[in-house]
């Protein structure tokens, strides 16, 4: 804490969660995110923790649900394809109410793709991903500085509502090199409180189960709901976004990771014309900042959205401000990167067509 490191992204991301007491690692290669096994592998033990480079992803993340059942702070890492292969045993965690940790460092897909950075897995992760009524608390960093400070963050949230929670970055971020600070002091897991759910001599009680099913008639609808009423005050209270140049804007940039920092390049260009284009950026995927763009949306004239896929997040925009103003989509896709430039033309085109239809609407 206090000093400046230079650091990659997915290198970050590994330090960040063993300063936030992760002392168990299970994991699998796969490109672009294998600097992340690749540290835990000579970290986690200096750390006193364990690492397993598994057979699979699918063992990985059993292996997280077995560790995680302990009470002790976890993490699995992947990509895309990699990913989807951990989503049943996501599934399991989340029916077992364990809080785990693990990160996308996506790629593009479908199927195998390729291994540049992509947000093809915008609906896998903020609608669950595997089956069952489940969420996956999601934040999405926007540089090295937050790959490296957000694992704090989703251990706290996740261990406070006992739901999984991820970080979501692209293989952009997981890649490039920035300076970065830790903004929090290292945590010891030995001063933790050991959670009263977690298997262990220490709770004083000799049977212990951290099961995913209920059989008995109606039990597993009370937990769904009881669940459901946790999700609720996630919404509630744990919505995070950062907005730049709102107040006076006519049009508003939405986007999160890489996009957004392409984002921050167009309206630099369109504040130095003088049009009045702000930025917002949501931290947290789920829960998505609903309330604040419906507010914004009162205040201007459209919103431009821009994603590295064919267009996901735009739905849950056209959802949040309920077809008051026009959505506008900006894609590229399959690990094609937005420049700035070619986001300031859009945005002068969508200017110029001013208060239209909304595009949801046609």
């Amino acid at each position: 804490m206090g000093d400046k490191l230079l650091m990659k992204g997915n290198d970050a991301l590994s330090e960040g969660a063993v300063r936030a007491g992760c002392r168990f690692f299970a994991g699998y290669p796969i490109t672009p995110q294998n600097e992340v096994p690749e540290y835990m592998s000579w970290r986690m033990p200096q750390a006193g923790g364990a690492f397993i480079q598994a057979e699979s992803e699918v063992a990985a993340i059993n292996m997280l649900y077995g560790a995680c059942a302990t009470g002790k702070r976890t993490m699995t890492s992947s990509s895309s394809p990699g990913i989807s292969l951990k989503q049943e045993g996501i599934s399991y965690c989340a029916g077992a109410d364990l809080p785990i940790f693990f990160a996308n460092v996506a790629r593009g897909g479908p199927g195998l793709g390729n291994i540049a950075g992509a947000q093809g897995d915008y609906f896998q992760s903020v609608r669950g991903g595997g089956h069952g009524d489940y969420r996956t608390f999601v934040m999405a960093p926007g540089s090295v500085q937050e790959m490296g400070n957000f694992p704090l963050h989703c251990y706290e949230v996740a261990e406070k509502y006992r739901v999984p929670a991820m970080v979501l970055a692209d293989g952009v971020l997981g890649q490039m090199m920035e300076p970065l600070e830790f903004t929090f002091p290292e945590v010891d897991p030995q001063k933790l409180r050991e959670p009263d759910w977690a298997l262990g001599a220490s709770t004083g009680r000799k049977k212990r189960a951290v099961r995913s099913y209920a059989l008995a008639e109606g039990k597993l609808e009370i937990m769904t709901l009881d669940r459901a009423q946790r999700y609720k005050q996630i919404e509630e209270r744990e919505v995070m976004f950062e907005t730049r140049q709102c107040d006076d804007a006519d049009l508003v940039l939405v986007a999160y990771g890489t996009s957004a920092r392409a984002c921050a390049a167009a309206q630099k260009l369109a504040r130095a014309e003088g049009l009045k284009v702000g930025l917002f950026r949501p931290i947290t995927l789920w829960p998505f900042p609903k309330k604040a763009l419906l507010e914004l949306a009162g205040r201007v004239d459209s919103f431009l959205v821009v994603e590295m896929s064919l267009g996901q997040m735009i739905d849950d925009v056209k959802l949040a401000v309920e077809c008051s103003v026009p959505v506008h989509l900006h894609a590229r896709c399959a690990g094609a990167i937005p420049t700035g430039e070619d986001i300031f033309q859009q945005l002068q085109a969508v200017l110029k067509a001013g208060k239209g239809e909304c595009i949801c609407c046609k």
